[in-house]
């Protein structure tokens, strides 16, 4: 049996992560990987300290914002990055493994960062409903290497 490779374990990982996700409407991962050691995790939901979406609204989840977004969740990428952050851990030249493709915001964030690769399972505009993956676009178009991984992940 072949070793499996930093990707699989990494983007495996991110996976399991979603799983603890306490939103209604959609379940993400991310870890944040350099040198081929993981640097920081995250999975959406609300800010620690809050509340679980599920168990104050377990069938409708969160009030939505004027976008349609929740109004309380942070993105999966937003809590590693944010944990990295608080940690004083530098994530320059990082991987982010997530399991939906950064949204715009998200994406400004990442490229903010230094972040330099990003893998990603499923697209966020699919998710939505929207034209294009405004993310994935903006983090090509100022040099960040985007790639949607294509090998089967255990759900």
């Amino acid at each position: 049996m072949a070793k499996p490779t930093f990707d699989e374990i990494y983007m495996q990982l991110a996976e399991n992560l979603s799983g603890r996700s306490h939103c209604v409407k959609a379940k993400v991962g991310a870890v944040l990987a350099k040198d081929t050691r993981i640097i920081s995790l995250g999975y959406n939901g609300p800010p620690a300290g809050t509340h679980n979406c599920d168990d104050k609204w377990p069938t409708e989840g969160c009030p939505r914002d004027s976008k349609g977004s929740c109004s309380l969740a942070l993105h999966a990428e937003q809590n590693a990055i944010l944990f990295a952050a608080k940690s004083n851990i530098s994530i320059d030249g990082a991987t982010l493994y997530v399991t939906l493709s950064p949204c715009i915001s998200c994406a400004r964030v990442i490229f903010t960062m230094g972040i330099k690769k990003v893998f990603y399972l499923d697209s966020y505009a699919a998710f939505k409903g929207l034209p294009s993956d405004e993310g994935v676009d903006f983090l090509k178009k100022f040099g960040v290497e985007v790639v949607q991984y294509n090998k089967k992940i255990e759900k």
